[in-house]
């Protein structure tokens, strides 16, 4: 079943110049890119996405990581994309992910873990809706 998910290649990603390997992670298992784009975000906007989290300890730090730099946002495609990218991007926390996995190879942070990936269809759907509004529709 083709679905759609948002990805998040966070500050930490670009930073550190592997926007282009991790790209070709989400290609190479056959994802398609449906939307992209470079950009920074606010406060704001880093509330709406992580709507859950605001009143969560663990926030204020999280906030002030993503809003820290640019990141790149896109809208992957694909049969069962949620779960794929999801199991792709590795364990939350980069020292306890899987090697093979984005995190797992490349991150060794709790917080700066390089990547988010939709956690549901619902998740997905209302994450592209903020981020992505022109293509939230098919």
């Amino acid at each position: 079943m083709s679905q759609r998910t948002l990805v998040l290649l966070k500050p930490d990603a670009v930073r550190r110049g592997l926007v282009g390997d991790i790209l070709s992670r989400f290609e190479a298992k056959g994802l398609t890119i449906v939307a992209l784009e470079q950009r920074h975000i606010d406060a704001a906007q880093a509330d709406a996405h992580y709507a859950e989290h605001v009143e969560r300890d663990f926030y204020p730090p999280l906030r002030d990581f993503v809003t820290s730099g640019p990141l790149v946002a896109l809208v992957l495609e694909g049969d069962e994309a949620v779960e794929i990218v999801r199991g792709l991007n590795g364990a939350t926390d980069g020292r306890k992910a899987a090697p093979g996995t984005i995190r797992g190879d490349l991150s060794l942070s709790n917080r700066e873990n390089l990547v988010h990936g939709s956690d549901s269809e619902e998740s997905a759907a209302r994450e592209i809706g903020l981020w992505f509004p022109e293509v939230a529709q098919r």
